[in-house]
């Protein structure tokens, strides 16, 4: 008798996350998955364009990281969840703070205030010093960029061809931006 009365008491506690389980199954159509922030900022963080909410609906389908990644690479979308999602968890649609946020890091403790300014990321005319050419107002052919590349016979030849390939399509890419931008003024 003692061990039926323990194992009611001992499972009232579950019912009531079943019931919670149930509720959500039945409101979403399927059983939903375990899913952690840290899975959510995973995926947040490979594809930024991606919603949360859209994020955290297909990992509740799939509990997979990789799962929800590849629908992704394949689809280039995710699908937006229904009205009942929103109703389920509420704290993942209002906002896109609270446990999933987006940040480099795993920690979901993060607030949006306490983060330093993220330092300007260097232009391409910066990262591959182009300063100098660009000064000099050096103009690139359209004709001359992009083309077949020449096999070099050593490798440093062949890394000189292409640093040197991808600065005439960054000052052809940026010649081209300042043809524009003198068209719309």
């Amino acid at each position: 008798m003692g061990l039926l009365a323990a194992m009611h008491f001992g499972s009232t506690g579950n019912d009531a996350a079943s019931d919670e389980q149930r509720r959500a199954a039945t409101m979403l159509g399927f059983r939903p998955k375990r899913v952690t922030p840290e899975m959510i900022n995973t995926v947040s963080n490979m594809f930024p364009d991606i919603p949360i909410p859209n994020v955290h609906y297909d990992l509740l389908r799939t509990g997979n990281v990789e799962l929800t990644t590849n629908k992704i690479l394949e689809r280039g979308f995710l699908e937006s969840p229904p009205a009942a999602f929103h109703t389920l968890y509420p704290l993942a649609s209002a906002t896109n703070q609270g446990p999933f946020i987006r940040t480099p890091s795993t920690s979901t403790n993060a607030s949006p205030t306490s983060k330093a300014p993220a330092p300007k990321a260097p232009s391409l005319v910066e990262r591959y010093g182009l300063e100098e050419r660009v000064q000099r107002g050096e103009q690139v052919a359209e004709e001359s960029v992009g083309g077949k590349a020449q096999w070099e016979d050593s490798p440093e030849k062949r890394e000189a061809s292409l640093k040197e390939r991808k600065a005439q399509m960054i000052l052809a890419a940026r010649q081209y931006v300042h043809g524009l931008v003198a068209v719309f003024r």
